[in-house]
């Protein structure tokens, strides 16, 4: 079965109410490797509730999977090859810091479906306005997902109408050194522990699936990694402040997987002081994972 434009891109997505508490922001950041180091007091704020009238601190990047409506392409209306389906980039704008507990509520919708041609698959853009339950925008997340079983649907049944696609990301500087480097060990479950935030892709949990899909083992999440750079950025150039976190953008490139090292690479735009470049590489195989990255701080 096809993807049909009209009908996938008039899907209807319910609200999607959730209640999270200091308990899910503290898995979430867990499951990234804050704590990993048990005398590493700079991670505490994120895992435990501090004393001394401190408050848990949450993650800008957990945005990404609060008000998720879960795996829906796997849903056999979609007519999504959803076994070859990567999640491709994340763009994510905070407009208020995620308080460590909250009622949410996530609204999403189809906002691309482009067609790069039979046999070279087509680009998906799910676009979620992330609110309170009291109507107050917290962040606007965008995921861009390639289908790789499903191009040449514009040419098929007559012809379908075809979006262009969001516009692009730069690449980092190739003619200087990184401005910070920060390096991470990913812990070999962290898929596992991850995926208990809401993405329940068999991708990352079931070698079978993996191994149909093309990969040799489970893969991690792409927005795990995503929650690994966001994190190496605070810890480089917001002296730890999350209030201070506004914007990641970033493209996957390569599959990382868990048992890894990632290595940031992060640098400075030219003529600002809040805007930078990312990527990242995984430091065994050193292999670039994540590339295009802009981020941008307070």
């Amino acid at each position: 079965m096809a993807i049909d434009y009209h009908h996938l891109k008039a899907r209807n997505f319910a609200p999607v109410h959730q209640q999270y508490t200091v308990r899910d922001s503290m898995l979430y950041a867990l499951s990234l490797g804050l704590g990993n180091d048990p005398l590493d007091t700079t991670a505490l704020p994120y895992v435990y509730e501090c004393k001394d009238g401190n408050r848990l601190i949450t993650l800008p990047s957990q945005a990404v999977v609060l008000g998720y409506p879960g795996f829906w392409a796997r849903e056999p209306d979609t007519g999504i090859d959803w076994v070859k389906l990567l999640h491709g980039e994340q763009r994510m704008r905070l407009h208020k810091p995620l308080p460590p507990a909250a009622d949410v509520v996530g609204y999403n919708h189809i906002t691309h479906l482009t067609d790069k041609g039979d046999g070279k698959g087509a680009i998906m853009v799910t676009e979620r306005r992330l609110e309170t339950a009291e109507g107050e925008l917290l962040a606007t997340v965008q995921q861009v997902s390639f289908l790789r079983g499903d191009g040449g649907f514009s040419q098929a049944g007559g012809g379908q109408p075809s979006d262009a696609p969001l516009p692009a990301l730069q690449p980092v500087p190739e003619d200087r050194a990184p401005d910070f480097t920060d390096t991470q060990a990913i812990r070999p479950e962290a898929a596992l522990l991850y995926r208990l935030s809401g993405d329940y892709n068999p991708l990352h949990a079931d070698p079978v699936v993996a191994k149909a899909a093309g990969f040799e083992r489970p893969i991690l999440h792409g927005l795990a990694s995503y929650g690994l750079v966001t994190h190496a950025l605070l810890r480089q150039c917001a002296s730890g402040d999350a209030t201070r976190f506004r914007a990641l953008d970033i493209r996957f490139t390569s599959p990382v997987f868990p048992g890894e090292t990632l290595v940031t690479e992060i640098w400075r735009v030219a003529g600002s002081s809040t805007q930078y470049q990312v990527r990242a590489r995984v430091l065994e195989r050193d292999k670039v994972v994540l590339s295009h990255g802009f981020a941008e701080l307070a």
